[in-house]
């Protein structure tokens, strides 16, 4: 699966550098600021392709005593590294911008460069979508990453397209920093959120859309043994993920019994979810007589007390280190 990944970062790579020069062709033709913009946007798709390379290398890397978890979590300095280089382009393009109301120059041939920027808006916009659906495939949050940011370019260049039209139509020189301008916004957002999602991804911020779905996807594999779910974490590592929780079961079980049971869990949550590339680290907690009147089982030898309800399992209750007890049928 990593080759596969560098090969589609590298033809990315290969497109980029093609559709740079292209713009900075267009550039030097018409000696539009906004064309400027979307050429050193490009440039930003070249260097973070080059670093994605690498990181797609390094994520790939098998365990070890160093790094017990894998080498995933380069995946998120790759998008939090290409964040960085699109803000810092953003900065640029403002100043590129501003300066040109204080020194106005004249522009050229303002329909070559129309036609070259429409070519490459749409390989862009082609390219982007392909990065990001084979990132979802992988999964791979660096082509994910990679291909958003090209997405964005995409979008970026139909305004700057209809920038030009006008300027053409109308004459109106003021037009291209304005665009320019509009376009920096633009870019320093998508910077700020591809940074936003490093830093969630390296300070393990929980996703709550997969802890959602694993949790659906144990509520359907449930079996009354299982009385208790609690203090599930869920860490990410590229495109690998670990899973730790505790499950309450009846003390009496055999720890075989235990184990096909939590095997079984296990299995059916990867093959739905994860493709296999989840780590699990179940602690199992023994059930209390606390635990009789949210219990399953029937004909328990070990009762205390009364069936009174089943706990529903959700975000809310499996996330906290506490077992759950029979106020929780109430929330």
């Amino acid at each position: 699966m990593i080759k596969k990944e560098l090969k589609i970062i590298i033809i990315s790579l290969v497109v980029s550098c093609l559709l740079t020069f292209a713009k900075f062709g267009a550039y030097f033709v018409t000696h539009s600021v906004a064309i400027l913009s979307d050429a050193l946007e490009s440039i930003i798709n070249v260097v973070a392709g080059a670093f994605a390379c690498y990181s797609i290398y390094l994520s790939g890397k098998p365990k070890d005593e160093d790094h017990p978890y894998g080498h995933g979590k380069v995946e998120f300095f790759s998008i939090g590294f290409e964040g960085a280089m699109i803000f810092i382009a953003g900065c640029l393009i403002w100043v590129k911008a501003i300066t040109f109301f204080f020194s106005p120059h004249e522009l050229h041939k303002v329909d070559s460069g129309l036609y070259v920027i429409m070519g490459t808006s749409v390989a862009n916009f082609v390219l982007g979508k392909f990065l990001v659906s084979q990132g979802k495939k992988a999964p791979s949050i660096t082509l994910q990453g990679n291909g958003k940011h090209i997405l964005s370019d995409a979008y970026s260049s139909i305004g700057l397209i209809a920038a030009l039209g006008l300027i053409k139509l109308t004459g109106w020189t003021y037009i291209d920093p304005i665009a320019s301008l509009i376009f920096g916004g633009i870019i320093l957002y998508q910077g700020y959120r591809l940074m936003r999602q490093s830093i969630s991804g390296l300070m393990d911020e929980t996703d709550k859309q997969v802890i959602d779905q694993i949790v659906q996807l144990f509520t359907k594999n449930r079996t009354p043994a299982m009385i208790d779910v609690h203090n599930m974490r869920v860490q990410q590592y590229g495109s690998n993920y670990h899973i730790d929780c505790h499950i309450t079961m009846p003390y009496y079980y055999s720890l075989k019994a235990v184990h096909d049971e939590i095997d079984r869990l296990e299995n059916q949550v990867n093959k739905q979810i994860f493709s296999g590339d989840a780590e699990f680290f179940i602690h199992m907690d023994p059930c209390t007589s606390q635990s009789c009147p949210l219990c399953l089982v029937e004909n328990c030898p070990a009762r205390k007390h009364r069936f009174e309800g089943k706990v529903e399992w959700s975000r809310d209750n499996v996330l906290p280190n506490r077992k759950h007890d029979i106020e929780a049928i109430d929330k």
